[in-house]
């Protein structure tokens, strides 16, 4: 389905009510939502293919997502991230559920299943840890409570200036209780036990930060999003971005590929249209940017006065490598399973890390193995007697910082070295977790952090937008509001990463740009 166009000049005489810089989650939930609400926009994507996070590739028969591993929260058709995927899809968009055991924590001397549904989640860990069986119900309960008092945080974000200073401490305290303490600081006071950290911190991947360093905040939403299991989206992840297009299209919206904005046209403090690379312009009284907040103000917003932010108090998130692997035959017949794969060293997640930051040689801090052609019931309908994984780790962006002047495909020898090291050591964990593959591999395929950079647009490879730090919940400048008029922002540094806090960014933004809540709305729509 086609679902984007390529740039055309004549763009420049058409008129647009918004301008959406990205195409990822952020930006196309924020023109769907303005769309609903009868306006024209035009979406422009810098990529020749339209999804940021969302997009997939193909080599072959074989397809990868790059980013939608799973997603938690649409099982129930009438919960609140179901329901907004169902209005921004015109409900064209289906799920297909992981098995109940949706993620295995591994380690050198055990693995552990977290289990769909809460009191399966309890049992099963109970069965696993008996003596903390009273931790594990707290924990969940505090992940309660903070997913709880993070309505009314990200709600006041919506709220015009003024409003939302005058009840910001209202709105937040509750919620800031548990942001300003890391998840490391909230398990301690659970439990002694480490293995049981280890265990419940072990999908910290999804966030990018290990326990000491990353927030409750972030760690409980994560836990929250999956506590009733994973969903995978039905044709792969396109399909998100396939099924939102047409909602776009029926107000006379557009979706441009290789359409790279270079700067946002500011006039007298007011943005009111955007320069292209190619150096033509197009003008509209409404631009929102879903190039991420580093992107935005260092490289997007070009007078001479920028808008003062308190950008040394976050930091990017982190980098990855993702080994694309294409398999001879099925996943029925290779004997593949859903459940995704978090293998680590060791139960101390911030060792682990602190050890391969200081020395890239020793053991890989974690390896994520995710099954897509298993979750997809569409699958061998679409690419017949084939199947892939995807394996991922964590890499600092200076371990191919000597290669940041290069262009993809053109990054020499010594790059593609490197790669081969690297494949060859994700590859040894693949075979050591999942040795049914072991001849039956007809493809590899490795993306750095370089990949993601020049596709993007992450200036240091980054996957999750700015760090879930502490600090970072405190920035009241991280909302969609900037001090420049009829300039917004939305995106996964505005809620929290991932497609979840990215289409929740969606909600935010629209509640903002509109000064109504969005979310009646869409609760209105899709009774």
């Amino acid at each position: 389905m086609r679902i984007w166009e390529r740039y055309s000049s004549d763009l420049e005489n058409e008129k647009f009510d918004a301008i959406v810089i990205g195409s990822g989650m952020g930006g196309l939930s924020t023109a769907a939502l303005l769309s609903k609400a009868g306006k024209r926009v035009l979406v422009l994507e810098r990529h020749f293919k339209v999804g940021g996070w969302t997009h997939t590739f193909k080599r072959g028969t074989y397809e990868w997502d790059v980013g939608v591993h799973y997603i938690g929260s649409v099982d129930k058709k009438n919960g609140i991230l179901r329901r907004l995927f169902d209005d921004i899809t015109d409900a064209r968009l289906q799920w297909s559920p992981m098995p109940d055991n949706y993620d295995r924590i591994i380690f050198p001397d055990a693995s552990y299943d977290l289990i769909a549904g809460r009191e399966q989640f309890i049992e099963k860990l109970s069965e696993y840890f008996p003596r903390e069986r009273d931790a594990i119900v707290k924990y969940l309960k505090l992940v309660k409570e903070c997913n709880r008092s993070a309505v009314k945080f990200f709600s006041n974000r919506a709220l015009p200036k003024t409003l939302g200073n005058l009840t910001y401490r209202y709105m937040s305290r509750p919620f800031l209780k548990f942001a300003d303490r890391t998840t490391w600081d909230v398990l301690s006071s659970l439990t002694s036990d480490r293995k049981l950290m280890g265990v419940l911190t072990g999908q910290y991947g999804n966030y990018g930060l290990p326990p000491k360093k990353s927030s409750f905040a972030i760690h409980a939403a994560v836990v929250n999003h999956y506590l009733y299991g994973g969903n995978y989206p039905v044709g792969g992840s396109r399909s998100i971005a396939e099924s939102i297009a047409p909602v776009i299209h029926e107000t006379g919206g557009k979706i441009i590929v290789n359409a790279q904005v270079d700067e946002i046209i500011i006039h007298r403090n007011r943005a009111v249209g955007v320069k292209l690379t190619n150096g033509e312009e197009l003008r509209s009284s409404l631009v929102i940017s879903s190039a991420g907040i580093t992107t935005t103000f260092s490289k997007l917003v070009k007078q001479s006065s920028p808008p003062a932010l308190n950008m040394d108090k976050v930091n990017p998130s982190c980098a990855h490598l993702c080994l694309y692997i294409g398999l001879k035959g099925t996943a029925e017949k290779l004997g593949l399973e859903g459940t995704n794969l978090w293998i680590y060293p060791d139960y101390d997640h911030d060792a682990n890390v602190e050890r391969f930051i200081a020395d890239t040689s020793t053991n890989l801090a974690v390896v994520y193995i995710s099954f897509p052609s298993t979750k997809d019931p569409d699958w061998e309908e679409n690419h017949g007697d084939t199947a892939t994984m995807e394996a991922i780790t964590l890499a600092p962006y200076d371990m191919f910082s000597k290669w940041e002047g290069t262009d993809w495909k053109k990054r020499g020898e010594d790059y593609e070295n490197l790669k081969n090291e690297l494949t060859n050591r994700i590859m040894r964990s693949v075979y050591a977790h999942v040795p049914q593959v072991e001849g039956h591999i007809d493809h590899l395929e490795l993306s750095t952090p370089l990949t993601t950079r020049d596709f993007l647009g992450y200036s240091q490879g980054e996957i999750y937008g700015i760090d879930h730090s502490p600090e970072r919940f405190r920035q009241k400048w991280l909302r969609p509001q900037t001090s420049i008029k009829n300039l917004y922002l939305t995106g996964q540094d505005i809620v929290t990463d991932g497609v979840a806090g990215a289409l929740m960014s969606g909600v935010v933004t629209t509640s903002a740009i509109l000064r109504k809540n969005v979310i009646k709305d869409v609760l209105r729509r899709t009774s």
